[in-house]
């Protein structure tokens, strides 16, 4: 039996990989400089899969943080400090890291007896925030250039007081690494890196990840799903959104291939996911307050083609709230206004 080819909710590679020839080239051109690189888009458009896929293209070392999961400048020292073990041989790191000024715990995992080291509470967090990161630009050499990506970027505003102060001034005097700075809040990220009080201004390349072309992506469904009509009907539901799309064809392929279904494939697929997250959608749909669910109401309606205006709501409300929706992640932004996931999208007009 054949596996199905189309792959969401994780990083995609391989051949679940859809053509982003043009970024990935872009990307692997930055990490052929001297330069850092900072990679904005909606959640769930692709960046860590693009990023994952030309890290597969270096032969270099590299480590990735999410800086969502960070809570603080002594976590962020500890995330980076184990990452760098598990890269690392580590007589060569426990001779490093005994230099400290704020020497760490180092254990072993009785899951995976890796090495781990762990940092006792302090109001020294500068010292050991210097310590860590300066633990980067020794293990960095001409013929070990290092690439530390971070991601979800926007959250270092978040973490502790001037922490991405700290942070600019220890990475400008780091050579032979090349950062990469991934955000999905873009009203964030471009303050962080375009507005000239910020320490991160224009402290590297700004691209932004947008939907994968039409074209491509009509390419790369048609070798697994022949039928054109079908292929359309997909990417008019789902407006090309990467992780979406993948969704979708995951399911009308199996309906093809396990179900032996020819008819109105894509309409049944919709109703097939919608019906499956019906309980979660209840639960955000209550989370939304009557402004909320307006304007959410009146996007699903017309596809956000026209501003929102109703005369009963004062305008900087309704811009309010989108801005607000945005920032949580249920709103993007391209030409229109549009909810992120085309299902909840539905769920909700399937209710007006």
């Amino acid at each position: 039996m054949k596996n199905n080819p189309f792959k969401f909710g994780t990083i995609v590679d391989g051949e679940f990989f859809t053509d982003r020839v043009q970024e990935l080239q872009y990307v692997l051109q930055m990490l052929n400089s001297e330069n850092h690189l900072v990679l904005i888009s909606p959640r769930r458009f692709g960046k860590s899969s693009l990023v994952n896929k030309a890290l597969q293209h270096t032969s270099r070392k590299s480590i990735v943080v999410n800086m969502q999961s960070i809570t603080s400048v002594e976590h962020f020292a500890t995330k980076l400090t184990n990452s760098l073990l598990a890269l690392f041989p580590f007589e060569r790191m426990r001779q490093m890291i005994k230099h400290f000024r704020i020497v760490p715990t180092i254990s072993t995992n009785p899951l995976n007896d890796a090495f781990e080291v762990s940092f006792a509470p302090t109001a020294e967090n500068t010292v050991l925030l210097e310590d860590a990161m300066q633990l980067l630009q020794r293990l960095a050499t001409e013929d070990c250039r290092l690439i530390v990506v971070l991601d979800e970027f926007q959250e270092v505003q978040t973490i502790a007081r001037d922490f991405d102060k700290q942070l600019r001034s220890i990475m400008q005097t780091h050579t032979n690494i090349n950062y990469l700075f991934l955000g999905s809040q873009e009203s964030m990220m471009e303050a962080i890196f375009e507005q000239k009080k910020s320490p991160f201004y224009h402290f590297g390349q700004l691209i932004r990840l947008s939907k994968i072309p039409r074209d491509d992506f009509r390419a790369y469904l048609l070798r697994s799903i022949t039928d054109e009509s079908v292929v359309e009907q997909i990417l008019d539901f789902t407006g090309c959104h990467p992780y979406y799309t993948q969704q979708m064809a995951f399911h009308v392929w199996n309906m093809i291939n396990y179900e032996d279904i020819t008819d109105e494939l894509v309409a049944r697929s919709i109703d097939r996911v919608v019906t499956l997250h019906d309980l979660d959608f209840e639960r955000l749909w209550m989370n939304f307050n009557k402004s909320d669910r307006r304007v959410l109401m009146e996007i699903a309606q017309n596809k956000g083609e026209r501003l929102l205006t109703n005369p009963s709501v004062p305008t900087s409300t309704t811009f309010s709230v989108l801005k607000r929706l945005m920032k949580q992640g249920f709103l993007i932004h391209t030409d229109h206004y549009e909810i992120e996931d085309p299902f909840f999208a539905r769920w909700i007009f399937l209710r007006m």
